[in-house]
């Protein structure tokens, strides 16, 4: 999982694309970070536009100990908006989604 936790003002979204990690091809001795390397889900080009779309950060956790289910119980237990990226994302049906969200959490708290 690749996850990131966003502050947009009047609540927190809570950002997790489903990953496959994978061994490098190469060494990457002189990376200043930690080394991992995966494979987003569905595919790079339609996890990288829902990120985008959903106003995902460039500072992540990266963890292949936690699966989605902890995640969503997470987001539940603190009253955070979750966004999940996976296997069945569309990008058409996943920005319907933030539009949809948006308009609960408005209503939600009574703006």
């Amino acid at each position: 999982m690749n996850v990131a936790l966003i502050d947009l003002g009047d609540r927190f979204r809570l950002v997790v694309n489903e990953v496959e990690l994978v061994k490098p091809d190469e060494p990457l001795p002189k990376l200043p970070v930690a080394r991992a390397l995966w494979r987003p889900r569905p595919d790079l080009s339609t996890a990288a536009e829902a990120w985008l779309v959903a106003g995902g950060a460039h500072h992540t956790v990266l963890s292949d100990q936690l699966d989605t289910e902890v995640f969503a119980d997470f987001a539940d237990i603190g009253g955070i908006e979750l966004l999940v990226i996976d296997a069945e994302t569309r990008v058409r049906d996943f920005a319907r989604e933030l539009r949809w969200n948006q308009a609960y959490y408005r209503l939600a708290a009574g703006l």
